[in-house]
Protein backbone atom coordinates (compact mmCIF):
# COMPACT_ATOMS: atom_id res chain seq x y z
CA UNK A 1 0.00 0.00 0.00
CA UNK A 2 0.83 3.22 0.00
CA UNK A 3 2.72 5.36 2.49
CA UNK A 4 0.17 7.79 4.51
CA UNK A 5 1.88 10.82 2.92
CA UNK A 6 5.15 11.73 1.06
CA UNK A 7 7.25 14.75 0.88
CA UNK A 8 7.81 17.20 -2.03
CA UNK A 9 11.67 17.61 -3.20
CA UNK A 10 13.48 20.88 -3.31
CA UNK A 11 16.55 21.23 -4.32
CA UNK A 12 17.31 17.16 -4.03
CA UNK A 13 16.03 17.54 -0.81
CA UNK A 14 13.10 15.76 0.82
CA UNK A 15 10.33 18.70 2.45
CA UNK A 16 7.75 17.81 4.34
CA UNK A 17 5.86 21.14 4.09
CA UNK A 18 2.23 20.28 4.30
CA UNK A 19 -0.39 17.34 3.85
CA UNK A 20 -2.82 19.72 1.38
CA UNK A 21 -2.74 17.40 -1.67
CA UNK A 22 -5.00 14.34 -0.75
CA UNK A 23 -4.43 11.34 -4.01
CA UNK A 24 -7.44 9.13 -4.38
CA UNK A 25 -7.91 5.72 -4.95
CA UNK A 26 -9.40 6.20 -8.25
CA UNK A 27 -11.10 2.80 -7.68
CA UNK A 28 -12.91 3.14 -4.74
CA UNK A 29 -13.09 6.61 -4.41
CA UNK A 30 -11.03 7.21 -1.10
CA UNK A 31 -8.18 8.85 -0.32
CA UNK A 32 -5.54 6.91 -0.87
CA UNK A 33 -2.34 8.98 1.19
CA UNK A 34 -1.66 13.14 1.55
CA UNK A 35 1.01 14.70 -0.59
CA UNK A 36 2.95 18.27 0.39
CA UNK A 37 1.87 20.65 -1.87
CA UNK A 38 4.30 23.68 -2.89
CA UNK A 39 3.51 26.75 -2.92
CA UNK A 40 4.90 29.77 -5.87
CA UNK A 41 7.73 30.51 -2.92
CA UNK A 42 8.72 26.83 -3.01
CA UNK A 43 8.63 26.84 -6.56
CA UNK A 44 10.31 30.15 -6.87
CA UNK A 45 12.97 28.95 -4.61
CA UNK A 46 13.41 25.89 -6.61
CA UNK A 47 14.35 27.45 -9.75
CA UNK A 48 16.75 29.97 -7.93
CA UNK A 49 18.98 26.16 -6.58
CA UNK A 50 18.34 25.36 -10.53
CA UNK A 51 20.02 28.39 -11.27
CA UNK A 52 23.16 27.80 -8.72
CA UNK A 53 23.43 24.28 -9.55
CA UNK A 54 24.36 25.12 -13.98
CA UNK A 55 28.36 25.66 -12.50
CA UNK A 56 28.13 21.89 -10.92
CA UNK A 57 26.16 20.48 -12.96
CA UNK A 58 29.10 21.74 -16.36
CA UNK A 59 31.45 20.45 -14.21
CA UNK A 60 30.16 16.89 -13.53
CA UNK A 61 31.35 14.67 -15.97
CA UNK A 62 29.27 12.20 -18.14
CA UNK A 63 30.19 8.81 -16.55
CA UNK A 64 29.01 10.33 -13.21
CA UNK A 65 25.45 10.97 -14.96
CA UNK A 66 25.26 7.53 -16.20
CA UNK A 67 26.11 6.38 -12.68
CA UNK A 68 23.28 8.13 -11.32
CA UNK A 69 21.16 7.19 -13.88
CA UNK A 70 22.42 3.41 -13.62
CA UNK A 71 21.62 3.66 -9.87
CA UNK A 72 17.86 4.69 -10.58
CA UNK A 73 17.82 1.82 -12.92
CA UNK A 74 18.97 -0.79 -10.12
CA UNK A 75 16.59 0.88 -7.68
CA UNK A 76 13.41 0.84 -9.26
CA UNK A 77 14.10 -3.21 -10.22
CA UNK A 78 14.30 -3.24 -6.48
CA UNK A 79 11.27 -1.15 -5.99
CA UNK A 80 9.33 -2.57 -9.06
CA UNK A 81 6.09 -3.96 -7.13
CA UNK A 82 6.19 -0.85 -5.05
CA UNK A 83 5.53 1.26 -8.16
CA UNK A 84 3.01 -0.73 -9.69
CA UNK A 85 1.06 -0.98 -7.13
CA UNK A 86 1.47 2.97 -6.13
CA UNK A 87 0.73 3.34 -9.97
CA UNK A 88 -2.49 0.73 -9.66
CA UNK A 89 -4.16 2.86 -6.94
CA UNK A 90 -3.35 6.30 -7.77
CA UNK A 91 -4.08 6.25 -11.45
CA UNK A 92 -6.66 3.68 -11.30
CA UNK A 93 -4.17 1.43 -13.92
CA UNK A 94 -4.89 -2.34 -14.54
CA UNK A 95 -1.86 -3.94 -12.39
CA UNK A 96 -0.42 -5.77 -15.56
CA UNK A 97 -0.58 -2.91 -16.79
CA UNK A 98 1.17 -0.82 -14.32
CA UNK A 99 3.90 -3.26 -14.42
CA UNK A 100 4.02 -2.79 -17.97
CA UNK A 101 5.16 0.96 -17.05
CA UNK A 102 7.25 0.07 -14.48
CA UNK A 103 8.96 -2.05 -17.27
CA UNK A 104 8.89 1.08 -19.67
CA UNK A 105 10.21 3.39 -16.40
CA UNK A 106 13.55 0.90 -16.29
CA UNK A 107 13.74 1.05 -20.04
CA UNK A 108 13.68 4.63 -20.78
CA UNK A 109 16.53 5.31 -18.17
CA UNK A 110 18.69 2.42 -19.08
CA UNK A 111 18.44 3.93 -22.42
CA UNK A 112 19.36 7.33 -21.07
CA UNK A 113 22.35 6.38 -19.33
CA UNK A 114 23.85 4.92 -22.56
CA UNK A 115 22.87 8.17 -24.22
CA UNK A 116 24.91 10.18 -21.16
CA UNK A 117 28.31 9.11 -22.49
CA UNK A 118 27.15 9.32 -26.53
CA UNK A 119 26.29 13.22 -26.68
CA UNK A 120 29.05 14.41 -29.57
CA UNK A 121 29.81 16.94 -31.22
CA UNK A 122 31.55 17.14 -34.52
CA UNK A 123 34.39 18.91 -36.80
CA UNK A 124 33.23 20.76 -39.71
CA UNK A 125 35.11 21.68 -42.43
CA UNK A 126 35.09 25.20 -43.26
CA UNK A 127 37.34 25.37 -46.01
CA UNK A 128 35.11 25.90 -48.58
CA UNK A 129 36.42 29.22 -50.31
CA UNK A 130 40.25 30.32 -50.28
CA UNK A 131 39.29 33.27 -47.19
CA UNK A 132 38.39 30.34 -45.28
CA UNK A 133 41.74 28.40 -45.71
CA UNK A 134 43.53 27.48 -42.17
CA UNK A 135 40.31 28.04 -40.28
CA UNK A 136 38.92 24.76 -38.28
CA UNK A 137 35.56 24.05 -36.84
CA UNK A 138 34.49 22.38 -33.96
CA UNK A 139 31.36 21.96 -32.22
CA UNK A 140 30.15 20.43 -29.33
CA UNK A 141 26.75 20.67 -27.27
CA UNK A 142 25.92 22.10 -24.09
CA UNK A 143 23.43 22.02 -21.48
CA UNK A 144 20.98 24.53 -22.34
CA UNK A 145 20.07 25.54 -18.86
CA UNK A 146 17.26 25.17 -15.95
CA UNK A 147 14.27 23.30 -17.65
CA UNK A 148 10.86 23.22 -16.53
CA UNK A 149 8.87 20.22 -16.67
CA UNK A 150 4.96 19.09 -16.32
CA UNK A 151 3.66 15.75 -16.88
CA UNK A 152 0.96 14.17 -17.18
CA UNK A 153 -1.97 11.60 -14.93
CA UNK A 154 -2.06 9.16 -17.60
CA UNK A 155 1.21 7.42 -17.83
CA UNK A 156 2.24 9.49 -14.24
CA UNK A 157 6.01 6.56 -14.55
CA UNK A 158 7.12 6.72 -17.78
CA UNK A 159 5.86 10.22 -19.22
CA UNK A 160 7.82 11.75 -16.35
CA UNK A 161 10.73 9.43 -17.15
CA UNK A 162 10.50 10.92 -20.75
CA UNK A 163 11.68 14.20 -19.10
CA UNK A 164 14.03 13.14 -16.31
CA UNK A 165 16.00 10.66 -17.89
CA UNK A 166 17.46 12.83 -20.57
CA UNK A 167 17.65 15.73 -17.75
CA UNK A 168 20.18 14.06 -16.08
CA UNK A 169 21.72 12.72 -19.26
CA UNK A 170 22.41 16.13 -20.82
CA UNK A 171 23.85 17.72 -17.15
CA UNK A 172 20.68 20.42 -17.09
CA UNK A 173 18.70 21.15 -13.91
CA UNK A 174 15.05 20.39 -13.85
CA UNK A 175 11.99 21.70 -11.60
CA UNK A 176 9.28 19.12 -12.11
CA UNK A 177 5.31 19.47 -11.80
CA UNK A 178 3.40 15.83 -11.86
CA UNK A 179 0.16 16.14 -12.14
CA UNK A 180 -1.58 16.68 -8.78
CA UNK A 181 -3.95 13.30 -9.29
CA UNK A 182 -1.01 11.21 -9.77
CA UNK A 183 1.80 12.46 -8.26
CA UNK A 184 3.36 9.23 -6.03
CA UNK A 185 5.51 7.91 -8.43
CA UNK A 186 7.09 11.11 -9.35
CA UNK A 187 7.79 11.58 -5.68
CA UNK A 188 9.41 8.01 -5.63
CA UNK A 189 11.55 8.89 -8.29
CA UNK A 190 12.72 11.99 -6.50
CA UNK A 191 13.68 9.91 -3.25
CA UNK A 192 15.41 7.59 -4.92
CA UNK A 193 17.58 10.26 -6.64
CA UNK A 194 18.00 12.08 -3.05
CA UNK A 195 20.24 8.71 -2.78
CA UNK A 196 22.55 10.14 -5.45
CA UNK A 197 25.72 12.53 -5.44
CA UNK A 198 23.44 14.74 -8.05
CA UNK A 199 24.62 18.56 -7.29
CA UNK A 200 22.38 20.50 -5.11
CA UNK A 201 19.70 22.15 -7.04
CA UNK A 202 19.52 19.87 -9.75
CA UNK A 203 16.19 18.32 -9.32
CA UNK A 204 13.46 19.73 -7.54
CA UNK A 205 9.84 17.77 -7.83
CA UNK A 206 7.07 19.74 -6.61
CA UNK A 207 3.53 18.86 -6.68
CA UNK A 208 1.49 22.16 -7.36
CA UNK A 209 -2.25 23.53 -8.38
CA UNK A 210 -2.17 24.09 -12.21
CA UNK A 211 -3.95 27.53 -10.75
CA UNK A 212 -1.17 28.12 -8.32
CA UNK A 213 2.24 27.07 -11.06
CA UNK A 214 2.37 30.26 -13.10
CA UNK A 215 5.98 30.26 -12.75
CA UNK A 216 7.25 26.91 -14.59
CA UNK A 217 5.95 28.61 -17.78
CA UNK A 218 6.23 32.34 -17.31
CA UNK A 219 9.84 32.51 -15.19
CA UNK A 220 12.40 33.83 -17.44
CA UNK A 221 15.01 32.01 -15.56
CA UNK A 222 13.87 28.75 -17.30
CA UNK A 223 15.25 27.80 -20.88
CA UNK A 224 12.90 25.12 -21.66
CA UNK A 225 9.74 23.85 -20.87
CA UNK A 226 8.06 20.84 -21.82
CA UNK A 227 4.90 19.47 -21.53
CA UNK A 228 2.58 16.89 -21.92
CA UNK A 229 -0.77 17.06 -21.82
CA UNK A 230 -3.97 18.75 -23.12
CA UNK A 231 -3.87 20.55 -26.49
CA UNK A 232 -5.75 23.61 -25.01
CA UNK A 233 -3.14 23.84 -21.90
CA UNK A 234 -0.48 23.14 -23.79
CA UNK A 235 -1.28 25.76 -26.62
CA UNK A 236 -2.09 28.58 -23.83
CA UNK A 237 1.24 27.46 -22.02
CA UNK A 238 3.51 27.97 -25.13
CA UNK A 239 1.45 31.66 -25.56
CA UNK A 240 2.73 32.21 -21.80
CA UNK A 241 5.76 30.99 -21.92
CA UNK A 242 8.18 34.05 -23.92
CA UNK A 243 11.87 33.50 -25.05
CA UNK A 244 12.02 30.15 -23.81
CA UNK A 245 12.22 26.93 -26.15
CA UNK A 246 8.86 24.75 -25.61
CA UNK A 247 8.48 21.02 -26.52
CA UNK A 248 4.59 20.35 -26.44
CA UNK A 249 3.55 16.52 -26.41
CA UNK A 250 -0.02 17.10 -26.74
CA UNK A 251 -3.48 15.40 -28.00
CA UNK A 252 -4.71 12.79 -30.38
CA UNK A 253 -7.65 11.00 -32.44
CA UNK A 254 -5.82 8.39 -33.52
CA UNK A 255 -6.52 6.33 -36.72
CA UNK A 256 -6.00 2.59 -37.35
CA UNK A 257 -6.54 1.31 -41.31
CA UNK A 258 -7.08 -2.35 -41.91
CA UNK A 259 -6.24 -2.61 -45.53
CA UNK A 260 -8.19 -5.35 -47.72
CA UNK A 261 -5.04 -7.74 -47.85
CA UNK A 262 -6.14 -8.93 -43.91
CA UNK A 263 -8.58 -11.39 -44.32
CA UNK A 264 -6.30 -14.14 -43.17
CA UNK A 265 -5.11 -11.90 -40.50
CA UNK A 266 -8.11 -10.43 -38.60
CA UNK A 267 -7.90 -12.37 -35.42
CA UNK A 268 -4.50 -10.26 -35.36
CA UNK A 269 -5.94 -7.08 -36.26
CA UNK A 270 -9.02 -7.19 -34.28
CA UNK A 271 -6.85 -8.24 -30.77
CA UNK A 272 -4.39 -5.31 -31.45
CA UNK A 273 -6.90 -2.86 -31.70
CA UNK A 274 -8.70 -4.15 -28.74
CA UNK A 275 -5.79 -3.60 -26.76
CA UNK A 276 -5.01 0.07 -28.97
CA UNK A 277 -8.65 1.49 -28.27
CA UNK A 278 -9.20 0.13 -24.58
CA UNK A 279 -5.93 -0.40 -22.73
CA UNK A 280 -5.70 1.76 -19.63
CA UNK A 281 -9.27 2.63 -20.24
CA UNK A 282 -8.74 4.29 -23.42
CA UNK A 283 -6.42 7.19 -21.86
CA UNK A 284 -3.79 7.87 -24.04
CA UNK A 285 -3.20 10.44 -26.50
CA UNK A 286 -2.51 7.62 -28.87
CA UNK A 287 -4.92 4.95 -28.34
CA UNK A 288 -7.07 4.13 -31.11
CA UNK A 289 -10.27 6.17 -31.57
CA UNK A 290 -11.19 5.88 -35.30
CA UNK A 291 -10.86 2.43 -37.02
CA UNK A 292 -11.29 2.32 -40.88
CA UNK A 293 -11.74 -1.30 -42.51
CA UNK A 294 -11.76 -1.98 -46.09
CA UNK A 295 -15.55 -2.67 -46.99
CA UNK A 296 -14.43 -6.31 -47.94
CA UNK A 297 -13.68 -6.84 -44.45
CA UNK A 298 -16.07 -4.80 -42.71
CA UNK A 299 -18.82 -7.12 -41.57
CA UNK A 300 -16.42 -10.06 -40.65
CA UNK A 301 -14.36 -7.59 -38.58
CA UNK A 302 -16.58 -5.93 -36.77
CA UNK A 303 -18.11 -9.32 -35.79
CA UNK A 304 -15.04 -10.42 -34.14
CA UNK A 305 -14.20 -6.61 -32.64
CA UNK A 306 -17.77 -6.56 -31.28
CA UNK A 307 -17.31 -10.14 -29.54
CA UNK A 308 -13.55 -8.95 -28.65
CA UNK A 309 -15.00 -5.59 -27.03
CA UNK A 310 -17.98 -7.23 -25.22
CA UNK A 311 -15.06 -10.12 -23.42
CA UNK A 312 -12.90 -7.46 -21.88
CA UNK A 313 -13.11 -7.35 -17.89
CA UNK A 314 -13.81 -4.39 -16.35
CA UNK A 315 -13.44 -4.05 -12.76
CA UNK A 316 -10.84 -3.17 -9.98
CA UNK A 317 -7.47 -2.73 -11.03
CA UNK A 318 -6.11 -4.37 -8.34
CA UNK A 319 -7.53 -8.07 -9.68
CA UNK A 320 -5.12 -9.59 -12.72
CA UNK A 321 -7.53 -9.85 -14.76
CA UNK A 322 -8.88 -6.72 -14.99
CA UNK A 323 -7.96 -4.81 -18.76
CA UNK A 324 -10.76 -1.79 -18.24
CA UNK A 325 -10.28 -0.05 -14.70
CA UNK A 326 -12.08 3.36 -13.82
CA UNK A 327 -11.32 6.71 -15.62
CA UNK A 328 -9.46 9.23 -14.13
CA UNK A 329 -12.65 10.84 -12.77
CA UNK A 330 -16.59 10.84 -12.96
CA UNK A 331 -16.24 13.97 -14.33
CA UNK A 332 -14.05 12.57 -17.25
CA UNK A 333 -16.38 9.66 -17.66
CA UNK A 334 -19.41 12.37 -17.78
CA UNK A 335 -17.95 14.67 -20.58
CA UNK A 336 -16.90 11.54 -22.72
CA UNK A 337 -20.70 10.01 -22.15
CA UNK A 338 -21.78 13.61 -23.07
CA UNK A 339 -19.94 13.37 -26.75
CA UNK A 340 -21.25 9.78 -26.67
CA UNK A 341 -24.90 10.65 -26.60
CA UNK A 342 -24.44 13.61 -28.61
CA UNK A 343 -22.61 11.04 -31.34
CA UNK A 344 -26.53 8.68 -31.18
CA UNK A 345 -28.45 11.57 -31.54
CA UNK A 346 -26.91 12.45 -34.63
CA UNK A 347 -27.31 8.67 -36.03
CA UNK A 348 -24.62 7.09 -34.98
CA UNK A 349 -25.42 3.39 -33.36
CA UNK A 350 -23.32 1.77 -30.72
CA UNK A 351 -22.44 -2.20 -31.11
CA UNK A 352 -20.84 -2.88 -27.78
CA UNK A 353 -20.89 -1.32 -24.36
CA UNK A 354 -22.02 1.96 -23.53
CA UNK A 355 -22.66 1.69 -19.48
CA UNK A 356 -21.53 4.60 -17.60
CA UNK A 357 -21.28 4.13 -13.86
CA UNK A 358 -18.95 7.02 -11.90
CA UNK A 359 -16.18 6.81 -13.32
CA UNK A 360 -16.33 3.30 -14.72
CA UNK A 361 -17.40 3.37 -18.57
CA UNK A 362 -17.79 0.19 -20.25
CA UNK A 363 -15.52 -0.48 -23.31
CA UNK A 364 -17.37 0.73 -26.22
CA UNK A 365 -17.95 0.58 -30.35
CA UNK A 366 -19.81 2.51 -32.11
CA UNK A 367 -20.83 3.16 -36.01
CA UNK A 368 -21.72 5.37 -38.05
CA UNK A 369 -20.60 8.24 -36.20
CA UNK A 370 -20.76 11.65 -38.25
CA UNK A 371 -17.74 13.47 -38.83
CA UNK A 372 -18.82 16.75 -37.36
CA UNK A 373 -19.49 15.31 -33.84
CA UNK A 374 -17.51 15.81 -30.89
CA UNK A 375 -16.16 12.02 -30.65
CA UNK A 376 -15.25 11.90 -33.97
CA UNK A 377 -13.43 15.29 -33.99
CA UNK A 378 -12.01 15.59 -30.92
CA UNK A 379 -9.99 13.69 -28.73
CA UNK A 380 -12.08 10.91 -26.45
CA UNK A 381 -9.28 10.04 -24.55
CA UNK A 382 -11.52 7.35 -22.70
CA UNK A 383 -12.68 3.24 -23.60
CA UNK A 384 -14.45 4.54 -27.37
CA UNK A 385 -13.77 4.06 -30.89
CA UNK A 386 -15.63 4.24 -34.04
CA UNK A 387 -15.45 2.01 -36.31
CA UNK A 388 -16.02 2.98 -40.38
CA UNK A 389 -15.62 1.43 -43.90
CA UNK A 390 -13.63 2.42 -46.95
CA UNK A 391 -13.61 1.35 -50.57
CA UNK A 392 -10.40 3.25 -51.52
CA UNK A 393 -6.55 3.17 -49.69
CA UNK A 394 -6.54 7.22 -51.22
CA UNK A 395 -9.77 8.11 -49.63
CA UNK A 396 -9.02 6.15 -46.53
CA UNK A 397 -5.78 8.17 -45.96
CA UNK A 398 -7.67 11.76 -46.65
CA UNK A 399 -9.86 10.52 -44.08
CA UNK A 400 -7.50 10.30 -41.65
CA UNK A 401 -5.98 13.46 -42.52
CA UNK A 402 -9.36 14.94 -41.72
CA UNK A 403 -8.15 15.60 -38.01
CA UNK A 404 -6.58 18.79 -35.91
CA UNK A 405 -4.96 16.58 -34.59
CA UNK A 406 -1.59 14.59 -35.93
CA UNK A 407 0.17 12.55 -33.63
CA UNK A 408 0.65 8.64 -34.96
CA UNK A 409 -1.39 6.38 -37.07
CA UNK A 410 -1.14 2.29 -37.77
CA UNK A 411 -2.20 0.87 -41.30
CA UNK A 412 -2.38 -2.89 -41.56
CA UNK A 413 -1.57 -3.89 -45.17
CA UNK A 414 0.77 -6.31 -46.69
CA UNK A 415 1.33 -4.24 -49.64
CA UNK A 416 4.57 -2.42 -49.39
CA UNK A 417 3.79 0.33 -51.87
CA UNK A 418 0.55 1.09 -49.74
CA UNK A 419 2.82 0.95 -46.49
CA UNK A 420 4.74 3.84 -47.95
CA UNK A 421 2.09 5.48 -49.65
CA UNK A 422 0.73 6.03 -45.85
CA UNK A 423 4.23 6.79 -44.69
CA UNK A 424 4.08 9.59 -47.44
CA UNK A 425 0.84 10.85 -46.68
CA UNK A 426 -0.21 10.31 -43.50
CA UNK A 427 0.28 14.08 -41.42
CA UNK A 428 1.16 12.62 -38.23
CA UNK A 429 4.71 12.03 -36.42
CA UNK A 430 4.60 8.28 -36.88
CA UNK A 431 3.01 5.78 -39.13
CA UNK A 432 3.18 2.28 -37.28
CA UNK A 433 2.83 -0.40 -40.19
CA UNK A 434 0.79 -3.59 -39.34
CA UNK A 435 0.15 -2.49 -35.78
CA UNK A 436 -2.05 -0.02 -33.67
CA UNK A 437 -0.47 3.77 -33.39
CA UNK A 438 -0.46 3.07 -29.43
CA UNK A 439 2.69 1.23 -30.40
CA UNK A 440 5.56 2.96 -28.95
CA UNK A 441 9.38 2.32 -28.08
CA UNK A 442 11.24 4.65 -25.67
CA UNK A 443 14.04 5.49 -27.81
CA UNK A 444 12.53 5.88 -31.12
CA UNK A 445 11.20 9.50 -31.61
CA UNK A 446 7.87 10.22 -30.53
CA UNK A 447 5.93 13.39 -31.02
CA UNK A 448 3.22 15.13 -33.16
CA UNK A 449 2.22 17.98 -36.24
CA UNK A 450 -0.62 20.32 -36.15
CA UNK A 451 -2.94 20.25 -32.38
CA UNK A 452 -0.65 17.11 -31.31
CA UNK A 453 2.47 19.14 -30.40
CA UNK A 454 5.78 20.60 -30.95
CA UNK A 455 8.86 18.57 -30.98
CA UNK A 456 9.80 15.37 -30.14
CA UNK A 457 10.53 12.82 -27.39
CA UNK A 458 12.69 9.65 -26.92
CA UNK A 459 15.66 9.74 -24.85
CA UNK A 460 18.44 11.03 -27.54
CA UNK A 461 16.08 13.44 -29.12
CA UNK A 462 14.70 15.19 -26.01
CA UNK A 463 18.78 15.24 -25.20
CA UNK A 464 19.06 17.36 -28.23
CA UNK A 465 16.29 20.25 -27.34
CA UNK A 466 18.13 19.86 -23.84
CA UNK A 467 21.61 20.85 -25.43
CA UNK A 468 22.63 23.65 -27.69
CA UNK A 469 25.30 23.10 -30.30
CA UNK A 470 28.39 25.53 -29.44
CA UNK A 471 30.69 26.14 -32.13
CA UNK A 472 34.38 27.00 -31.99
CA UNK A 473 36.71 28.63 -34.91
CA UNK A 474 40.15 27.75 -35.18
CA UNK A 475 43.00 29.70 -36.81
CA UNK A 476 45.63 27.44 -37.85
CA UNK A 477 48.25 30.19 -37.74
CA UNK A 478 48.43 34.28 -37.52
Amino acid sequence: MLQKTYPYYLANEAVAANTDLEVTDKFSGEVATRVAMADAAAIDKAIGHAVEAMPALRAYPPFKRQAVLEHCVKRFRERYDELALALCIEAGKPINDSRGEVTRLIDTFKVAAEESVRIDGEIINLQISPRANGYHGYVKRVPIGPCSFISPFNFPLNLTAHKVAPAIAAGVPFVLKPASRTPVGALIMGEILAETDLPKGAFSILPAHRDGADLFTTDERFKLLSFTGSPAVGWDLKRKAGKKKVILELGGNAAAIVDGDQGGKLDYVVERLAFGAFYQSGQSCIGVQRILVHASLYDALREKLVAKTKSLVMGDPKNEKTFVGPMISESEAKRLAGWMDGAVEAGAKIIAGGKVEGAMFEATLLEGVKRDTDLYRKEAFGPVAILERFDDFEAALAQVNDSDFGLQAGVFTDSLAHAHRAWDALEVGGVVINDVPSFRVDNMPYGGVKDSGLGREGVRYAIEDMTEMRLMVMRETW
